[in-house]
């Protein structure tokens, strides 16, 4: 028998708990006039001026050394704060990136300069970040990305493409992943620069989703000049930064909660006669989500204890994106209506936006092939 090992997650402890009530009451004021159809977006939601709440609240780069902004809090009250606002539906995406991965890149990568100009800015909700990553050619198979920035005098000429830029229209700043050397193999060759979004040459165009929403976007590089500072750790090492930036995209409650606002609906508007098919699926749905919470909660101790978890963050985030696209087919199998967003039942709206959303589980953060592919390497299996 294979098997991936998860350690034990952390126990909670009072002072966890006093955190979450704490978090509860400030959502419950915060997102009163929010309905579920708008909560449904989870984590998608854009709203700067709930990001400079939060930023004020101290939840926004909480483990971060104090002098750059941060409030040196552990990794389990970042979580606690985190399960709390997806679960109720908060618009967290104009700082969500740049709190999750980008400020932690700039923590190890960065220059003493750009951590102390930029990450007292993302701790106060006030500075958002992009990821290029991903290119029309290329997809979740970052092995295969074009786009390259060419030394010069000075720093580097960039060329190139980068599509389902999450908010590059709204960003203040893009993590850039890109080519910088020969390719000795798939994986060598690489390097991450830190670009303004106003730098000369970048062009964002808007890409609708299935909604005709603009969330994503194409950002073209056309010989845009990155003075040598814009690089991000060592010229060549952009693949091994990387990996460890996807472990703290792919491992976070977002994993199994975007459907969680959903799920919510389904119950409330089951609970004066649930059928047993009903309350057999919701039984399985609520399992299948502690189980997720755990191996979740499990990866973010690892995280603390400076453990590398690619394998583990790679299979929670494939499991938790199975399990939020079911969710969608699973209500409405269970409840009869039908998903509309312009319907004033709420369900309808908000089973509407999920069943729109759901495609991009499987996507974003890694494509479901990509990660299965990384799972079997980490096995031996490949």
């Amino acid at each position: 028998m294979i098997a991936i090992a998860f350690p034990s997650p952390p126990p909670t402890t009072a002072e966890l708990e006093t955190l979450r009530q704490e978090v509860r009451a400030f959502l419950a004021a915060e997102l009163a006039h929010l309905p579920p159809r708008e909560r449904v977006r989870s984590w998608m939601g854009f709203d700067a001026s709930f990001s400079r709440k939060l930023g004020q609240r101290g939840w926004i780069g909480m483990t971060w050394p104090k002098r750059y902004g941060g409030h040196e809090r552990s990794a389990l009250e970042r979580y606690v704060v985190l399960e709390e606002l997806l679960a109720a539906g908060a618009p967290v995406s104009a700082h969500w990136i740049a709190d999750r991965q980008s400020g932690p890149l700039l923590l190890k990568y960065g220059t003493e300069e750009q951590r102390c100009e930029i990450l007292p800015r993302i701790t106060a909700g006030e500075c958002f970040f992009c990821i290029g990553m991903s290119e029309p050619d290329a997809g979740s198979d970052l092995a295969s990305v074009r786009t390259r920035a060419t030394p010069v005098e000075g720093g580097y000429v960039v060329n190139g493409t980068k599509v389902w830029t999450t908010n590059a229209h709204l960003c203040h700043y893009m993590v850039l992943f890109c080519r910088t050397g020969v390719q000795e193999d798939r994986h060598a060759g690489f390097s991450q620069f830190l670009v303004d979004m106003k730098t000369p040459g970048i062009t964002v165009r808007p890409i609708a989703d299935l909604s005709g929403e603009h969330h994503f976007n194409e950002v073209v590089f056309q010989d845009v000049f990155l003075p040598r500072s814009a690089l991000l750790g060592k010229e060549g090492d952009g693949w091994k930064q990387l990996m460890e930036e996807l472990a703290f995209e792919r491992s976070g409650p977002e994993r199994f909660l975007s459907s969680f606002v959903a799920m919510v609906e389904a119950v409330r508007a089951l609970r004066d006669a649930p059928s047993d098919a009903a309350q057999a699926a919701i039984g399985r749905m609520t399992a299948q989500l502690v189980v997720l919470r755990r191996l979740s909660r499990s990866v973010a101790g690892m995280l603390q204890r400076q453990e590398k978890p690619d394998l583990q963050a790679s299979l929670v985030k494939d499991l938790g994106g199975v399990f939020e696209q079911e969710v969608a087919d699973i209500i409405r199998s269970l409840v009869a209506v039908e998903p509309s967003l312009g319907a004033k039942d709420e369900l309808s709206a908000t089973l509407a936006r999920l069943v729109m959303l759901a495609p991009s589980f499987s996507l974003r953060g890694g494509a479901r092939e990509i990660l299965r592919g990384i799972i079997a390497r980490g096995l031996g299996l490949r």
